[in-house]
């Protein structure tokens, strides 16, 4: 692969930071710990790490955030650490893409402390979306928009002579007032941001909320209910429509794209395109084709496609796969249509199944019902998973998921099979959503967890004393890294094999051909020389021939559920 089309089939690893690894020892994960345990992730096969925040913060939302977007928060170290964190990254042939949040910044960021100092209509005021509130007094917010952490969108602020003032927007929390992309000076801003971490060598950007940064002008009212509800974390509202025609890439490319009287008017506006149309001019100029990611909740992914046509974004989440439960016909439906939006426009599709805002995949599969974004699972949960039936399915969907083309994501801890944690104490639960909805939503926390490294040490090897952000459960050693290295069957071996096969096999560059004959409930494909046979029902499946290059679980002549196989044609 040519390394200007690095990032069409690249697997890229999801760090977080205050859970990965711990060099100091005070229980938060750090850049040090990060650097340190890279080899790790060299071994297990992966292209490229994708690191959420880092950056200076009160870490009211765990760094999302953002109180200085060109700084390291002392909480994970120093430039001087970050610098030497690309470095050993790049010596090790991987790559670093960086989490950018440019939808909202902390409260305790400089612009928005300048602003909150600055008179009503100054130009700091602007940096911001600050309105006069309705009424007589100004007492009732600008609009009826619901942030997705639960409550009001809005905050009303103090005037210096004690007095009631304007109301500041958060789509989230409190603490992360929205900026105005309309206004040209936050523009600006982020373009010395961009070039500030390109040259310091990153890769390239996720990009947070991106399909959040514009609201539509008025900022009119809006119930979340009449496009069937609210939904958090990366946040999103179910199904945002994107509301531009797609331009087609080429003759044959068309992204249509029908306008939707109940789109939410603060997500997926035409005039973000004109943003990443911009960035993408700022990012072309260095070498090394460096990259940007959406995450850009938009559904379904002919919608999204938009945010991947040739001037724009490199990738795009793919949220409606993950959120595609186990089974066959659904499964099939969202890569055909996957592969069809994102081929349109000339950009690779995107696979993933966990990541820092989801239920983990070897949990969500074990539950029966529906499990909302964002709503986590905890002790008075009404449903709690079958966790041997979640990591069964959980390793036959990583197994099909990494055999389709394109690029896919991994979230830190699923090679090791990491359920949710459920049994948090209430006490420790960190996650704003939990205070936000008086207690009815659990949040994040649980898939959040600092992961296991080493069986027998403290905190499983996060660091050496033991002390965690976080607590770890009593029952995790056996999930630990040290302890299924080299076990043949273990969710980590199964990892390394698959993504050794990806690689020689270059299925993130192949193509997708569905294969004919198979009960309703089989997912069946060939990439290139692999057979691909994913069995979400309870039958058995006679398997054509070939030899099994790689299963999920043991397997023979015959396919049991819940499992998938890779085959290679017998030679002869």
């Amino acid at each position: 692969m040519a390394d200007s089309d690095w990032w069409r089939s690249t697997v890229i690893y999801q760090v977080y930071p205050r859970s990965f690894a711990d060099s100091d020892g005070d229980g938060m994960g750090d850049l040090a710990g990060i650097a340190r345990r890279l080899p790790a992730l060299h071994e297990l096969g992966v292209d490229a790490v994708w690191l959420s925040p880092f950056y200076t913060s009160p870490q009211n939302d765990a760094g999302y955030d953002v109180a200085d977007y060109c700084d390291v928060d002392p909480r994970f170290g120093t430039l001087a650490d970050f610098d030497r964190l690309i470095s050993a990254t790049h010596e090790l042939g991987l790559r670093l893409i960086v989490d950018l949040v440019p939808n909202h910044t902390s409260d305790l960021h400089a612009w928005f402390q300048e602003a909150l100092a600055a008179p009503e209509g100054s130009p700091e005021r602007a940096r911001y979306l600050f309105r006069d509130g309705k009424g007589p007094d100004g007492s009732t917010p600008p609009n009826n928009w619901e942030s997705v952490f639960g409550g009001p969108a809005w905050t009303r602020v103090t005037r210096p002579d004690g007095t009631p003032g304007q109301w500041y927007l958060h789509l989230f929390d409190t603490s992360q007032p929205d900026l105005d992309w309309d206004n040209p000076w936050v523009r600006e801003q982020f373009h010395g941001i961009l070039r500030f971490w390109l040259d310091r060598g990153v890769d390239g950007f996720r990009v947070d909320v991106a399909h959040g940064l514009i609201k539509e002008a008025g900022l009119p009212d809006y119930t979340a209910s009449a496009a069937g509800g609210s939904m958090g974390g990366g946040a999103h509202d179910v199904e945002p429509v994107e509301a531009e025609p797609a331009a087609a890439a080429g003759p044959t490319a068309t992204v249509p794209a029908a306008p939707d009287p109940v789109s939410p008017p603060y997500w997926a506006q035409p005039g973000v395109h004109e943003i990443y149309r911009d960035w993408r001019t700022i990012l072309d100029e260095y070498e090394g084709d460096r990259v940007l990611v959406a995450e850009a909740w938009v559904d379904p992914p002919s919608k999204l496609a938009n945010w991947v046509r040739p001037d724009e974004m490199n990738q795009a989440f793919n949220f409606a796969y993950l959120e595609t439960p186990w089974q066959a016909a659904k499964i099939r439906n969202v890569v055909d249509a996957s592969l069809e939006a994102f081929t349109g426009v000339g950009a690779p599709s995107t696979w993933v199944l966990s990541n820092h805002d989801v239920v983990r995949h070897a949990s969500r599969f074990g539950l029966k019902g529906e499990n909302p974004q964002g709503s986590g699972i905890g002790p008075k949960s009404p449903e709690k998973p079958n966790g041997v039936v979640g990591l069964r399915r959980a390793r036959a969907a990583t197994l099909l998921m990494l055999a389709l083309p394109g690029s896919a994501y991994l979230y830190q801890g699923e090679e090791l099979g990491l359920p949710e944690v459920i049994d948090l104490p209430d006490s420790a639960r960190q996650d704003p959503t939990w205070e936000r909805t008086h207690h009815e939503r659990y949040g994040r926390d649980g898939c959040r967890v600092p992961i296991p490294w080493e069986a027998a040490a403290p905190a499983y090897g996060f660091n050496t004393t033991g002390e965690s952000w976080l607590p770890q459960p009593a029952d995790w050693a056996g999930y630990a890294r040290d302890a299924q290295e080299g076990e043949a069957g273990s969710t980590l071996e199964l990892y390394k094999a698959a993504l050794a096969l990806r690689a020689e096999h270059t299925l993130g560059l192949g193509s997708v051909e569905w294969l004919p004959g198979y009960p309703a409930d089989v997912v069946a494909f060939r990439n290139g020389n692999v057979t691909v046979i994913a069995n979400t029902g309870s039958s058995i499946v006679t398997l054509p021939a070939g030899t099994v290059a790689l299963s999920s679980e043991p397997v023979a002549a015959e396919l049991p559920g819940d499992t998938t196989v890779w085959l290679v044609a017998t030679a002869g």
